[in-house]
């Protein structure tokens, strides 16, 4: 496979989906109408796919998919000079939330098996036949329903998902991915506007993904309130049928149960030192020490993707609203999955 083609051939990927999200429908030809259709069905199959969020997604990825960053990314790597077969095991939480396997497999000079989440069916089988297209043809690939005949396997999966796949794949080389979520870290000294961009990292695929924050640190004299006046943009998530099951359903809980939260009539704030949170809940704790804050996550490393906060905190943070936004140096659960595709 000719690796100069077939970025190329992401570049003028990237190019078409820039040209599609600025068309009008009266501007669209075919193979615009034909985006649009898949777009659709993505979110007739998965509500939570909604089509806002599929192009919030596409949008991420034009902007990943250039020049500038698709070399120096590369060049980091050594392509194969043996080509094996890949299994991808994707998962399907948010709109192309496997793309990027799909595409180190690729560039690594091997040969993906793909079995698709049954909740994301429908947009990566249009970019790679698009992307084939540009690349004249210089990429392969295969869509599974079972793995079979593979050389080594990257699965991603739920935590008991994840037991399951460790033994299946025991005797194979792999990459296990796990439930990983995100946390944010208040110093108090936060602007609004900050605030606002933490709303983003929150809410974003109504907080599906694991670079979703569902835990909030905040100092021990620091206003409530002022957090839930941040998400007042977003308030027209409660509108979305399966996002509002979700809040009614905890809501009903904590009320039978007596708990204390606080609700703004979308989204509730419960004092609770768990780390990951039910839908339309966002967990908080108070904290005198930024220490103890920084000996948490250490303690519980293996389960934050990433951590919100400011740069000054002392620890390695992500700006306010940039969690959705990760590099294509990014990897889930901190594994450089170029470097393994090197070795296999």
């Amino acid at each position: 496979m000719n690796i100069e083609k077939q970025v190329l051939g992401l570049i003028k990927l990237s190019e078409y989906i820039k040209s599609y999200l600025a068309k009008k429908n009266e501007d669209f030809n075919e193979t615009d109408f034909e985006f649009e259709s898949v777009i659709k069905k993505s979110e007739i199959e998965n509500p939570w796919f909604t089509i806002e969020n599929q192009k919030f997604a596409l949008k991420q990825w034009l902007d990943l998919l250039t020049e500038d960053n698709l070399k120096p990314w590369l060049s980091n790597y050594t392509p194969s000079k043996t080509i094996k077969k890949v299994g991808l095991i994707l998962a399907g939480n948010i709109p192309l939330v496997g793309w990027h396997d799909v595409i180190s497999v690729v560039l690594s000079n091997h040969i993906p098996l793909i079995k698709l989440s049954s909740k994301d069916k429908q947009m990566i089988p249009f970019l790679l036949k698009k992307w084939k297209e540009f690349s004249e043809n210089e990429i392969e690939y295969e869509f599974v329903d079972r793995l079979t005949d593979f050389d080594a396997v990257i699965a991603t999966g739920s935590n008991n998902t994840a037991r399951y796949l460790e033994y299946y794949f025991k005797n194979h080389l792999s990459i296990i991915r796990k439930n990983r979520t995100s946390v944010a870290v208040i110093k108090g000294e936060e602007t609004e506007e900050e605030l606002k961009l933490l709303a983003q990292d929150i809410f974003q695929y109504f907080g599906l993904g694991c670079r979703n924050v569902t835990r909030i640190f905040i100092p021990d004299d620091f206003v409530i309130d002022r957090v839930f006046e941040s998400f007042i943009d977003f308030k027209e998530i409660i509108n979305h049928n399966k996002y509002a099951n979700n809040y009614d359903y905890n809501r009903a809980v904590y009320l039978l149960n007596q708990d204390q939260f606080w609700d703004n009539n979308f989204v509730m704030l419960k004092e609770d030192e768990k780390l990951f949170s039910p839908l339309s809940v966002i967990h908080f704790s108070r904290y005198s020490s930024l220490d103890d804050v920084k000996d948490f996550i250490n303690e519980n490393e293996e389960n934050i993707q990433c951590v919100v906060g400011k740069d000054e905190l002392g620890f390695d943070t992500i700006y306010f609203g940039e969690a959705q936004n990760p590099g294509l140096d990014t990897y889930a659960d901190n594994v450089d999955t170029m470097k393994f595709l090197e070795v296999i």
